[in-house]
């Protein structure tokens, strides 16, 4: 994650008010024929993203207000002002909770800053589902339906790795938001699928990027004047991708690699910019998410525990033993 980023907006009577608090709401009331009721009343679901601009975000709104229309809920979304914005995702929750939603669905900003509002929501009945980012400790939420990051992070340090050859390893990490569970499973599941601890003598360096470009621009081009041998770039997302291959433009012999499967990552990918990424599927928490807490208002069911909702590698320049996508396949699949 969900970390797409691309280098850059009184007491609550009613949803327009929360939408200027929070920055971003939408609220609609489904006019479809299967009523999803379980007392008479209209099932009302809320839907807290990171920000309310971002691409990924945008499109798992959009598939979450088109399952919540397809069963007849109505469906409340916030947002944070922008990556990290803690205090903006603890309101938003907190408002929810005020106007009477039976489900929330949440993108943590930071997996274990809003836990008090979470475990205040559920004790007032509301079924809590994390999306895309887990929680810390993951049974803060009822149940997480995510991409395994961390097996995503192992697909994209396995390719960079077999992509390499017979070349020694020179690997910077380009990171995203500290305290991210997202974040810190990527970087793991890279180390273990490239085949190096943290301290190895591989790693030629580090950068926090927040998983936007401009940042992740001039992070590698700091890294890469201090160490022209770097080969391998890992990144967080397709952005901090795009933004190393604007850094080392002119450069050969360096794999880049990432993780998001937008289809503008897939296009980077196809065109060169960088080697690989590995697709997720927002589409797919969202449309689940949704469906949960209608199952659960309607009969009582409560989901639990975390759903992988997949991940696939996509390159034009596969490498025997992995299983991978061409970008044809992800310009079909892709997202935003």
């Amino acid at each position: 994650m969900g970390l797409l980023r691309f280098p850059s907006s009184a007491p609550v009577v009613a949803v327009a008010g929360l939408a200027l608090l929070v920055t971003g709401c939408t609220s609609t009331r489904s006019g479809g024929s299967d009523t999803a009721t379980a007392s008479g009343g209209t099932i009302s679901i809320g839907l807290v993203t990171k920000t309310n601009s971002n691409p990924y975000f945008v499109e798992l709104r959009q598939a979450a207000q088109a399952e919540a229309d397809a069963k007849g809920a109505q469906l409340v979304a916030l947002a944070g002002k922008f990556d990290g914005d803690n205090q903006g995702q603890v309101d938003a929750i907190n408002n929810l909770v005020t106007q009477g939603v039976q489900g929330i669905l949440i993108t943590p900003s930071n997996s274990s800053g809003v836990l008090s509002a979470i475990k205040s929501a559920r004790a007032k009945g509301v079924l809590v589902i994390a999306l895309d980012t887990a929680t810390d400790p993951a049974s803060a939420v009822d149940a997480t339906f995510a991409t395994d990051n961390e097996a995503a992070g192992v697909k994209e340090g396995s390719y960079v790795k077999a992509a390499l050859k017979d070349a020694s390893p020179a690997v910077v990490l380009l990171d995203g938001t500290p305290g991210s569970s997202v974040s810190d499973l990527r970087h793991k599941g890279f180390l273990a699928g490239f085949g190096v601890t943290g301290g190895a003598a591989e790693i030629k360096g580090t950068a926090v990027t927040n998983g936007d470009q401009t940042k992740a621009q001039t992070a590698m081009e700091n890294l890469y004047q201090r160490d022209r041998d770097i080969n391998a770039v890992y990144t967080i997302n397709e952005p901090a991708a795009a933004g190393a291959a604007q850094a080392l433009s002119g450069k050969t012999g360096i794999v880049i690699a990432s993780i998001d499967g937008s289809c503008t990552g897939v296009r980077d990918v196809r065109s060169g910019k960088f080697a690989a990424t590995v697709m997720q599927f927002p589409k797919k928490m969202a449309r689940d998410g949704v469906d949960a807490v209608v199952t659960h208002v309607r009969k009582g069911t409560k989901p639990s525990g975390f759903v992988d909702t997949g991940s696939q590698l996509i390159t034009d320049k596969p490498v025997s033993g992995l299983d991978s996508q061409d970008t044809s396949w992800g310009l079909k699949n892709c997202w935003g």
